[in-house]
């Protein structure tokens, strides 16, 4: 494929792989943490992903509350994709590289997402501190664990919560110890 149509054809199957990827590990983050499913955003997730997902509950077993087709799934997804990027690319990797940089990816990915839900819920803290709707209680579903887990190691301020910002500065961290060993590790092996 010559590269006028390459770079088009990169972000499209990048674009629709990360989209589909992040609704399963949506709809895999809401059911370990409890979230409600009768919320619209829900129901759209379960929608979007049930069909994938109903055939693969048939040969992978949940493990207790861990809905391991799921993981299954979006680890599957996340290894055709980048193989696909690579391929449209030129550029072919051995199996192990490829697939530890799957794993790289998802875990950014699964770390991106506690970021972003903790910085959107802060913010709309601010904008609507009594209101419920569909987002925010998924936010207070997927956030909660962890901003209840620093509220313990973070002292009252008087009525100011920094478990956000705790929060935030943890999962920065756990990017900055985590990813690049996994980066390091696909090189040595590729």
């Amino acid at each position: 494929m010559n590269s006028y149509m390459t770079t088009p054809a990169i972000f499209l199957i990048g674009t629709l792989f990360d989209l589909y990827i992040l609704a399963v590990l949506l709809r895999f983050l809401l059911q370990y943490f409890g979230g409600d499913f009768y919320n619209p955003i829900s129901q759209f997730l379960i929608k979007a992903t049930h069909p994938p997902l109903k055939v693969l509950r048939r040969f992978v077993p949940a493990i207790r509350r861990i809905d391991t087709a799921s993981l299954v799934l979006v680890f599957a997804l996340q290894i055709v994709e980048d193989f696909s990027i690579r391929l449209l690319a030129g550029q072919m990797i051995g199996i192990a590289p490829q697939v530890i940089f799957s794993i790289s990816h998802l875990m950014e990915l699964f770390i991106d997402i506690f970021i972003y839900s903790v910085f959107a819920r802060a913010l709309l803290s601010w904008f609507m501190p009594a209101g419920f709707d569909a987002a925010s209680s998924i936010l207070t579903s997927l956030t909660e664990p962890l901003l209840k887990t620093c509220r313990k190691f973070i002292p009252d301020m008087g009525g100011m919560d920094l478990s956000p910002l705790a929060a935030l500065l943890l999962l920065q961290l756990a990017k900055m110890f985590i990813l690049p060993p996994l980066h390091g590790l696909a090189s040595l092996v590729s």
